[in-house]
């Protein structure tokens, strides 16, 4: 798997790209020309377009964006990954358990699963966060995991199904394996694939929902620096603070463009009966 990536120009660029962003996520005090709260001049520096002195330039407290953006990616990407972690291992033991059930536990668990599937993610989480009021870095990373790994179960359980249909799973069975023995050692292997690849592309989709919930006022709270925040902070003039928009919005599109081309990518290696059509 690693050599097909390896070998693949694309997975090398968006591997490349991420490395870099990771980096300067976590050499972000070592790297930043300034403290990301520390208020410059709030006179003489607010509002500052982009310039030698301030590259990103400064937004409406005299701080630095560019310091701003560059701390902000290491809690963008601190809540992507732990809520990715956090629904990746839900979303694994439903869908296991549900897999491994029998036909009735199984339907009241997929039953279940609808009920949370029928509600738009967007919503729920903006009804959770707007009914918490401020809620800490912790919660929302617990908040966003835990309403993300709906669609993993459903994708797990019907991996485990079709695997625990095989013969080998068959013959372990036989021979007196149990339950729990025939999951770890024979099941869960040919899942982890759907799991990695699963995970790699939602890691995207949870930094556009911080993002947004923190410009709204739901996520990450002021005056911590998150991609989100960043732009809130101009929010109220946008036309005339556009580089507050631009630079944090041009981090979170080049991130998430790279983490579903590393996904789509990594699908392509996990599974090469997908690569006969590109």
């Amino acid at each position: 798997m690693l050599g097909r990536l390896a070998r693949d120009p694309w997975a090398r660029v968006a591997g490349i790209g991420l490395l870099l962003l990771v980096l300067v996520a976590v050499f972000a005090p070592a790297i930043a020309p300034y403290d990301p709260n520390r208020q410059l001049d709030i006179i003489a520096l607010k509002d500052r377009p982009p310039s030698l002195a301030h590259w990103f330039g400064t937004d409406p407290y005299g701080r630095d964006v560019l310091s701003r953006v560059i701390f902000g990616a290491r809690i963008s990407l601190a809540v992507a990954v732990l809520a990715v972690l956090a629904a990746t291992t839900a979303g694994l033991a439903y869908g296991a358990v549900a897999g491994m059930a029998g036909p009735r536990t199984d339907a009241v668990l997929m039953r279940v699963l609808d009920v949370c599937l029928a509600v738009p993610r967007v919503l729920l989480l903006v009804a959770i966060t707007a009914l918490w009021g401020e809620i800490s870095l912790a919660t929302l990373i617990l908040v966003l995991g835990l309403t993300g790994w709906f669609t993993l179960g459903r994708m797990v359980r019907a991996d485990v199904r079709a695997v625990r249909a095989r013969e080998f799973v068959l013959g372990a069975r036989a021979l007196g394996a149990s339950p729990t023995r025939i999951l770890g050692r024979h099941v869960l292997p040919h899942v982890l694939s759907t799991v990695i690849v699963w995970a790699t592309l939602d890691i995207g989709q949870v930094i556009l929902l911080e993002a947004g919930l923190s410009f709204l006022g739901l996520g990450v709270q002021p005056p911590t620096a998150s991609w989100g925040t960043v732009m809130q902070d101009g929010a109220d003039r946008l036309a005339g603070l556009w580089w507050m928009s631009v630079f944090p919005g041009l981090a979170i599109v080049l991130t998430v463009a790279a983490v579903a081309l590393l996904g789509e990518r990594l699908r392509d290696a996990l599974d090469p009966r997908d690569l006969p059509h590109r």
